[in-house]
């Protein structure tokens, strides 16, 4: 099993307003979750703008502390954006996998948000009638459409797709205008840019920092 969860909040700061799950079995979509959640700070305007969700409609709901318990259990948790969600929430006992991170690793090139995906992908989803996009319950069925997808075209199982994101997060542009490509790709089709970067950018993190060199020192094929 594995259990698909997302969160909306007040900001990009923190504050849990929603939190929603949905666990992928056998390719299936099973037993949707959610609940509104009283968060510890005020929702930002630009938040509800986005998610709708208001003061009064989390005003008597639990904290996330409480609310978080009925979706403990799963050995793995997905989320777009994994390390956000990971975040927001209190601590989850399971292998966190990151949709957004797979789909950079199967489809270069692209934009990575969840709705960009779901058509450039043309993931076949239904999400619960009365809900819309930035509802945590409605994200839920469009990230778990990716995994779907993410599974079937790489055939990788769970563990597979956790030894993945370890082996190629390091060899993947973060940024840039190749942002989500193979840095040994970029290398041999413009060379120059990686060696811009080198030259530009002195505070690098050292694993991309060697990254880019190694993948400069790879012959063209």
């Amino acid at each position: 099993m594995l259990r698909v969860i997302d969160t909306e909040t007040c900001g990009l700061q923190g504050g849990v307003v929603e939190v929603a799950s949905v666990d992928v079995i056998d390719g299936q979509i099973v037993n949707p979750m959610s609940d509104l959640v009283r968060p510890d700070r005020p929702i930002t305007p630009q938040a509800m703008a986005i998610h709708c969700i208001t003061e009064a409609m989390v005003a008597r709901k639990s904290p996330i502390e409480q609310a978080i318990s009925r979706y403990h259990g799963s050995p793995y948790y997905v989320a777009h954006n994994a390390s956000f969600d990971r975040r927001m929430l209190p601590e989850m006992h399971g292998e966190w996998i990151c949709t957004l991170r797979l789909s950079r690793l199967l489809w270069p090139g692209m934009k990575y948000s969840n709705q960009a995906l779901r058509d450039s992908l043309q993931l076949q989803v239904v999400p619960p009638a009365g809900l819309h996009a930035h509802r945590a319950l409605y994200d839920c069925y469009v990230t778990a459409a990716l995994l779907i997808r993410i599974m079937e075209t790489s055939g990788w199982n769970a563990s597979e797709m956790l030894e993945r994101m370890q082996q190629n997060n390091r060899n993947i542009l973060p940024f840039g205008k190749y942002r989500g490509h193979n840095i040994t790709d970029v290398a041999k089709r413009d060379p120059a840019y990686l060696r811009w970067l080198l030259n530009n950018i002195p505070d690098m993190q050292p694993d991309l920092r060697n990254a880019l060199l190694q993948g400069l020192a790879t012959p063209a094929n």
